[in-house]
């Protein structure tokens, strides 16, 4: 009885973890589909350009979201660290929308904002699937100590 309790506590975790990584997901998600097409339809950047100027902005979205909701009880073992290789590991993933939208424009001269933003959901899904793995590998490191669920409160005496 006590395994099927660990693994429901694990897999309860591991939910609750994909549901805030989710939300945050979901939100850059919007920054960057908005802001996509008002560089690129809009403004006429061009396709590239607009991907990648939409991802910096919702990038620093997700991180500061991951950082201090998501992941806050993982380790937190240097801000510039974290921000260098989720900065790093964003632009590997970055890639796999330019990818599709390059394909989608160059490759199929599907230019169409329709099209376009096909090839961007896809290249997101593929991206979010790459992100949330090497983010929980490579940036939020698992805790080394317990963190506390609840700060003590003000004035109350502890058991030393």
């Amino acid at each position: 009885m006590n395994f099927v309790g660990r693994l429901y506590e694990r897999f309860a975790s591991l939910v609750y973890e994909l549901a805030k990584f989710g939300s945050i997901g979901a939100i850059a998600f919007l920054i960057d589909f908005g802001l996509l097409n008002l560089c690129n339809v809009v403004l006429d950047w061009g396709p590239l350009t607009s991907k990648v100027v939409a991802t910096t902005v919702s990038t620093t979205f997700a991180y500061l979201g991951n950082r201090y909701w998501t992941f806050r009880h993982r380790e937190q073992n240097g801000l510039g660290r974290e921000y260098f290789l989720f900065f790093l590991l964003n632009g590997i993933a970055l890639l796999f929308g330019m990818l599709a939208i390059g394909f989608t424009t160059y490759t199929l001269g599907l230019d169409d904002p329709l099209s376009f933003n096909i090839a961007n959901i896809v290249g997101v899904g593929l991206g979010t699937l790459f992100r949330y793995w090497s983010y929980k590998k490579w940036v939020f490191l698992e805790a080394t100590e317990p963190i506390p669920v609840e700060l003590p409160e003000a004035g109350v005496k502890q058991d030393r």
